[in-house]
């Protein structure tokens, strides 16, 4: 179903004070009884106009669409533009298997430091890796990093 609008656009184009002194002119003709029309009548009214579907191709240029229903009865159907037609699934099963692995690694590297606490160049080292352990672990341990790195599948 399509719409199209008729207008006459001669009216709105003039001056809006002309507009109304001519209106003023042609109510007062109508009140002298010199002319039987009103001044309303003069003026042409924009307004819809029904086109059949056959002159628009049936191409629906808007958000609503004639269908038929499961009953095979003819039904508007309303095409909503924010309904997302797109369904995604996303999987941080990836992500959340590396940031177990850092955790782990932590783990043992503290232990490792535990129990070589009288090497005192071992516990340096040790204590190094933890740092950049640890330090990995602040930047992907959080939902920003799950997010950007998460595999997405229809």
């Amino acid at each position: 179903m399509s719409m199209k609008i008729n207008k006459s656009y001669n009216y709105y184009k003039t001056d809006y004070m002309e507009q109304l002194k001519a209106g003023e002119e042609k109510a007062k003709e109508t009140e002298k009884g010199e002319n039987d029309e009103k001044a309303s009548d003069k003026i042409p009214v924009p307004h819809d106009e029904y086109i059949n579907s056959e002159e628009s191709d049936g191409k629906p240029n808007g958000l609503y669409r004639i269908g038929q229903d499961e009953n095979g009865k003819r039904k508007v159907f309303f095409d909503d533009p924010k309904k997302t037609a797109e369904k995604c699934t996303g999987n941080t099963d990836k992500v959340d298997r590396e940031i177990e692995k850092l955790k782990e690694k932590q783990q043992q590297l503290e232990q490792q430091i535990k129990s070589a606490s009288g090497d005192e160049e071992k516990v340096r080292e040790l204590e190094k890796k933890l740092a950049q352990v640890e330090m990995e672990l602040g930047q992907k341990d959080n939902d920003t990093y799950r997010r950007q790195n998460a595999s997405f599948s229809e």
